[in-house]
């Protein structure tokens, strides 16, 4: 039986990382301010008071901690705050996807209708909507909605900042894969025949 000598490359592991949303990703996918109050004039909708909005999660989020601080040491708060914020983070940045596929939506429906030659796609009976202008009003809605969670999240964003005393940043958590654990065991049962 010949003997195995250890090899001089050592084996790396690579782990894959699942990554968290940014606000940076949050501030692509989801209207500003000006935008906001662009498609509330447009649509008639109520105009949302974005500072107000940004301010109050700042103060919340700060209070929070305040309330907080006796009870947990710096690290516990800065992984605390770390999964409140990412909250906060990932709920704006799934608001703003889905706002962008409502507004691809709305684009397709409305250039279909511009279509004469499209029965499918003409107006309703008098006093209904017709299916783009539906989806327009829709996208409108998700447009505003996403504006607001986003000054939500970056009101927790600059409370973290304030509290822990540097930007915040995602967690990014490995990728579970519970097959390769099991594929694991199975290679060394057989390795394990060769002894």
């Amino acid at each position: 039986m010949a003997k195995s000598t250890p090899s001089s490359r050592q084996s790396t592991r690579v782990v894959q990382l699942r990554k968290g949303a940014t606000v940076d990703m949050v501030r692509l996918t989801c209207p500003d301010a000006m935008q906001a109050l662009k498609i509330a004039e447009s649509f008639g909708t109520a105009v949302i008071d974005s500072d107000g909005i940004r301010d109050l999660h700042e103060r919340l989020v700060t209070e929070t901690a305040d309330a907080l601080g006796d009870g947990l040491g710096d690290k516990a708060m800065q992984i605390h705050l770390q999964r409140i914020v990412g909250a906060y983070v990932g709920s704006a940045h799934g608001a703003g996807q889905f706002y962008s596929r409502a507004v691809t939506e709305a684009r397709d429906a409305t250039a279909k209708a511009a279509n004469d030659a499209r029965d499918e796609d003409l107006d309703g009976p008098v006093g209904y909507d017709s299916a783009a202008q539906r989806k327009r009003e829709f996208a409108a809605d998700m447009g505003i909605q996403a504006h607001s969670l986003r000054m939500a999240a970056e009101g927790a964003v600059a409370a973290y900042v304030q509290v822990i005393g540097e930007s915040w940043k995602p967690f990014d958590r490995p990728v579970e894969q519970p097959g390769r654990a099991l594929d694991r065991k199975a290679a060394e049962a057989q390795i394990s025949a060769f002894d």
